[in-house]
C-alpha cells in the first residue's frame, strides 16, 4: 500500500491526516499536492491505448491475444511499442 493511499484511508476513517503525514514523515503540502494533481501524460495515453486495445479485443470476439492486438493497432496507424500491450 502506498503511502498516500495509507493517508487517504485515515482521513476518511476520520483521523487526522496531520498526525498520519507526521508518523510517515510526508509533508502534507506534498500528499495534497499529489492528490489534487492532474494525471501526467504518460498515464493519459496509457488510458486511450487501454479503451483501444480494449475495443480491438472485443471486435475479435476475444480472440486476439497481444501479438495480433498489436499488429491490428499498428495497422490503424497507432503508435506503440509490443510491451505497452498486454499479453
Amino acid at each position: 500500500m502506498s503511502v498516500d493511499l495509507f493517508i487517504e484511508a485515515e482521513k476518511q476513517g476520520g483521523h487526522n491526516v496531520k498526525r498520519a503525514c507526521e508518523l510517515l514523515d510526508v509533508s502534507r503540502a506534498a500528499f495534497y499536492a499529489r492528490r489534487n494533481a492532474a494525471p501526467g501524460p504518460r498515464a493519459v495515453r496509457d488510458k486511450e491505448l487501454s479503451e483501444r486495445i480494449g475495443a480491438v479485443h472485443r471486435e475479435s470476439h476475444g480472440t486476439y491475444g497481444a501479438p495480433r492486438i498489436h499488429a491490428a493497432l499498428q495497422h490503424e496507424g497507432e503508435r506503440c511499442g509490443r510491451r505497452r500491450v498486454p499479453g
